[in-house]
């Protein structure tokens, strides 16, 4: 026996056996308390900000930008950008040295609500403000104060080279008011009034008629400028370029 039990010893040291399992470690593990889980892990942060990069990266790019983000907000007023895809024609928008006003006295008397500037100031709740440029532009002819869930004050000036047509139309829009928000103006041009953030646009708006009609119309077929402040939405429409649309909307004061 022996002599069997060294052979056997001699063989076991020439065989490889497996290492030997951990069972302490094992059976420790099981008895420390559970550890919460990683809410996320490295791989899925980098993925995320990767991602985050991208999508910032894309809101540089104009037409990027245009597609994702449906409708620009100013004030009470939401545009909508034009089409980024190619159409068969160019879009075609209105050239202040060929813009034609299609307003006329007649027109202007058919509008509901016209009153005197001090009765429209007595009547709204915001300041309203005269533009000092053109340095001779003076009060406007025209005043309308014009109920739509909240007084809409509008302003008109007759052209001084021809006293049949308008001028520029400038209206104070109140919080809270359909007046605007009920169409979407197309979009020209982003700009600036005074540091705060403005679109230069066309389309239609709504007006009341002494008749008792609610059309959607222009009174200057022109483009329009559209900023806000704290208290009101400020539109000015005119045929003139945006440059002087600029200055008029920057001399604003009471």
């Amino acid at each position: 026996m022996n002599e069997f039990e060294k052979q056997l010893t001699e063989i076991a040291k020439g065989m490889d056996y497996p290492p030997t399992p951990d069972i302490a470690g094992f059976v420790s593990a099981r008895l420390r308390p559970a550890r919460s889980p990683r809410l996320i892990s490295k791989t899925w942060a980098w993925s995320l900000t990767i991602a985050l990069i991208l999508l910032l990266s894309l809101l540089l790019i104009p037409p990027a930008r245009a597609a994702i983000l449906e409708f620009i907000q100013i004030g009470i007023v939401r545009i909508f950008p034009q089409p980024i895809e190619p159409t068969a024609e160019p879009i075609q928008t209105i050239a202040p040295s060929t813009a034609t006003p299609i307003s006329s006295l007649p027109f202007l008397e058919t509008i509901a609500g016209k009153t005197t500037l001090a009765d429209a100031q007595k009547r709204v709740n915001y300041p309203i403000l005269l533009p000092a440029y053109p340095a001779d532009i003076g009060e406007p002819d025209y005043v309308f104060v014009q109920n739509a869930d909240g007084n809409m004050t509008i302003l008109v000036w007759l052209d001084p080279q021809n006293p049949e047509s308008v001028l520029m139309s400038l209206h104070f829009v109140p919080p809270g008011s359909w007046a605007i928000t009920k169409v979407s103006p197309t979009l020209i041009e982003e700009t600036t009034v005074d540091g705060v953030r403005a679109i230069w646009a066309v389309g239609p708006y709504p007006l009341r008629f002494t008749n008792g009609d609610l059309d959607f119309t222009r009174i200057v077929n022109g483009n329009v400028l559209i900023w806000a402040d704290d208290t009101v939405t400020y539109r000015l429409e005119t045929d003139l370029s945006l440059e002087e649309a600029l200055k008029i909307a920057e001399s604003l004061e009471p």
